[in-house]
């Protein structure tokens, strides 16, 4: 039997020594990335002034716009359109419903994401303020709420009785187990203890489908608008932290002509994975940014193996030009990009087609990442790097045209 070529036991998809033409055809590619630069911002505009079944430049997910993941166990298998009517009358009309589980085992798990952090709804706020700012003898000096919704605070100038609160609260629909003062003369607020939003969404359900449909609501969690605006703006600190620490290591790696480059390829490959969440409208939450941070570290990780192969090579070919050199270390590692690329495409896509909620939008940025990351080392960063190249040489044979003034014994150039 013939031995094997140790120069052929991998597989390659593109043939050693080919010479496909990428930097020739650079203006087109470039112009293709303003373009879609160009959607993105359009389209996130768009949403957030256009489409008014939008609304916001991106779709937030709960983590970003605040509102609540719920955990639902049916006692029996329940169709999702049918949660999504029960929720919607009971005044959730953003609820998310998605089905997981297995029906075999007698497991019907539904999570539900809502919008609301509480049953207080902000009409039923302002509501609060127009119809009890007279009860009695007493006017209503200041309305506050915790953060989570659950408690509201009631201040009036007057001693007012806790149970006529209680009962103008529930001819508004606000459903309160407790209502009670503090207990001191001078200070006349009341603490109103609302109906749990677990125990709303039991209720509202039940109403639809029959008792004894919901089992168990066995998780709630919940995050306030203050706290989605610190996750958003946490979000985009992360974003620049990774961009920034990247370029200093590509400052210590490589020299200043191969940093921009780089960069740029990162933040291209971030703003077109955010486009086509803006353009879908798929749900933008935290998982959506630990992707698109794993995004970048995968782009930069694919460049950063372009400009080694062509560090080398513009070292060992001196006498090419460098645009040639380029396109011709693109070559040598387009089998290795091709290959890396697909494995963690396809495995992503596996995910993308068979996950549910969050997994399948951080499988969705993922195709896009990998697909856009992939494309940016060949067509975003080695372009930079050749003009950036171009304008490095020009300054030093610039230089060297320059002459020099002759010198004197005495070291001082004439005419001194």
């Amino acid at each position: 039997m013939a031995s094997q070529n140790p120069e052929q036991k991998f597989l390659e998809v593109i043939k050693p020594h080919s010479n496909y033409e990428f930097i020739g055809r650079t203006k087109y590619w470039v112009g293709l990335s303003i373009l879609l630069t160009a959607v993105t911002i359009a389209m996130v505009f768009l949403n957030a002034y256009v489409i008014k079944s939008r609304g916001h430049f991106l779709n937030w997910g709960v983590d970003f716009r605040g509102g609540s993941e719920i955990l639902i166990e049916f006692s029996r298998d329940v169709d999702v359109q049918k949660v999504r009517e029960a929720l919607a009358e009971a005044g959730f009309h953003d609820a998310d419903v998605v089905k997981y589980g297995d029906p075999t085992k007698q497991q019907w798990n539904y999570l539900v994401r809502v919008g609301a952090v509480s049953v207080l709804s902000e009409k039923q706020a302002k509501q609060i303020h127009e119809t009890m700012a007279k009860v009695g003898d007493a006017s209503l000096r200041r309305v506050d709420w915790t953060e989570g919704g659950d408690k509201v605070y009631l201040r009036y100038d007057k001693a007012v009785e806790p149970s006529l609160l209680q009962n103008s609260l529930k001819a508004m629909g606000v459903n309160a187990t407790q209502v009670q003062g503090f207990g001191r003369a001078d200070d006349n607020t009341y603490e109103v203890t609302l109906v749990g939003l677990d125990t709303e969404i039991r209720r509202s359900l039940e109403a639809k489908l029959g008792a004894g449909a919901v089992a168990a609501i066995p998780k709630v969690d919940s995050v306030g608008a203050k706290a989605g605006n610190q996750l958003k703006a946490d979000g985009v600190k992360s974003l620049l932290y990774a961009i920034l620490l990247i370029m200093v290591y590509i400052a210590f790696r490589f020299d200043l002509r191969y940093g921009p480059g780089t960069v740029v390829a990162l933040v291209h490959d971030a703003v077109i994975t955010i486009g086509a969440f803006a353009v879908t409208y798929k749900e933008f939450s935290l998982t959506t940014v630990a992707a698109v941070l794993t995004i970048i570290g995968f782009s930069m990780n694919d460049t950063v193996v372009v400009f080694d192969r062509i560090r080398e090579n513009a070292a060992r070919y001196r006498d090419r030009r460098f645009d040639r050199v380029v396109n011709q270390s693109i070559n040598e590692t387009l089998s290795r990009t091709i290959w890396t690329s697909a494995t963690v495409f396809f495995v992503t896509l596996a995910m993308n087609i068979w996950g549910v909620g969050v997994i399948r939008d951080f499988a969705f940025a993922m195709n896009v990442g990998v697909i856009v990351g992939t494309y940016s080392s060949i067509f975003i960063a080695s372009p930079i790097l050749i003009w950036l190249n171009e304008k490095f040489m020009a300054n030093q044979r610039k230089q060297q045209r320059q002459p020099r003034r002759p010198q004197r014994d005495d070291g001082e150039p004439e005419g001194l």
